[in-house]
C-alpha cells in the first residue's frame, strides 16, 4: 500500500502559501509515497513538482483543481492547463481526454464551492472518484455525507489535506494499493477503488489562519493587477 497526498496548493494558487520545495519536504518528512500539488486553476507548479519529487523519494502525480461552472473539481494525471468555468459534464470530458481522473472534492460543502448543490446526484456519480474525507472540516458533517453518497454509487473513495500551508501535508491520506510504485498505476488503482482513506482533522485555529492567509494574499494580488 502507499500512502498518497491528492490534494495540496503551492504559493502558485490564489490563496496558497508555500513554494513546492516545501511541500515535498513536508511529504517526505511524514513519510508519504507520493503527491499531487493541485493549484486552483493552474497546474506549473504541480508539473515542477512532479520533476523535483524524485529527488525527496517522492513518486509526483501531476494535477490541478479546476473550477467549474458548477464547482471544484480535482483533474489528477493530466499535463496541460484546463480552463476554468466550463461545465462540470464538459470538464471531466477534458480531463478524460487529457488521460487523467476527475476526483471531486468535500462536494457537500457549498461554503468552499463544491459541487452537489448545483448538479444531479446522477451527474456527480459520473465522476471517477469522491473525496470523502477533507481534513479542513467543522463537524465532519459533509465529509460522512460524501462517504454515504460514494458508498450508495460504489464510486472509489480517496482523503485529501486540502493543504495551503506545507505543514497541514499529510493530514488526510489515501492508502492505494496500487501494483507499481509510479503516477499512472497509482491513479489506476485509485480510479479501480482499491483505496482506504486515513485522516486528521486541521487544526481549526490553522484553518482560520490558512483561509485568513489566503484572504490576505488575493488582496495584495488584487491591489498590484490595479497598480
Amino acid at each position: 500500500m502507499l500512502s498518497v497526498e491528492l490534494h495540496t496548493h503551492s504559493s502558485l494558487s490564489h490563496d496558497g502559501r508555500d513554494p513546492v520545495d516545501h511541500l515535498l519536504e513536508q511529504a517526505a518528512s511524514v513519510g508519504l509515497d507520493a503527491i499531487a500539488v493541485t493549484d486552483h486553476d493552474e497546474i506549473d507548479a504541480s508539473l515542477d513538482a512532479v520533476e523535483m519529487a524524485p529527488g525527496y523519494g517522492l513518486v509526483g502525480i501531476p494535477g490541478m483543481e479546476i473550477t467549474t461552472a458548477a464547482g471544484h473539481v480535482l483533474a489528477l494525471g493530466v499535463e496541460e492547463l484546463i480552463p476554468a468555468n466550463l461545465s462540470f459534464e464538459e470538464t471531466l470530458d477534458r480531463i478524460h481526454a487529457g488521460g487523467g481522473i476527475a476526483v471531486v472534492p468535500h462536494p457537500f460543502q457549498s461554503s468552499r464551492h463544491g459541487v452537489a448543490p448545483h448538479i444531479s446526484a446522477a451527474t456527480l456519480a459520473s465522476a471517477d472518484a469522491i473525496e470523502v474525507y477533507n481534513s479542513r472540516l467543522l463537524t465532519g458533517r459533509s465529509n460522512r455525507k460524501a462517504e454515504r453518497f460514494a458508498a450508495f454509487h460504489d464510486l472509489p473513495m480517496t482523503a485529501g489535506s486540502d493543504a495551503h500551508i506545507a505543514e497541514m501535508v499529510g493530514q488526510a491520506v489515501t492508502e492505494v494499493d496500487a501494483d507499481e510504485r509510479t503516477a499512472e498505476s497509482i491513479l489506476d488503482a485509485i480510479a479501480d477503488g482499491r483505496t482506504s482513506v486515513v485522516g486528521r482533522r486541521t487544526p481549526w485555529r490553522i484553518s482560520f489562519r490558512q483561509a485568513a492567509g489566503g484572504a490576505k494574499r488575493r488582496l495584495v494580488r488584487a491591489l498590484g493587477d490595479l497598480l
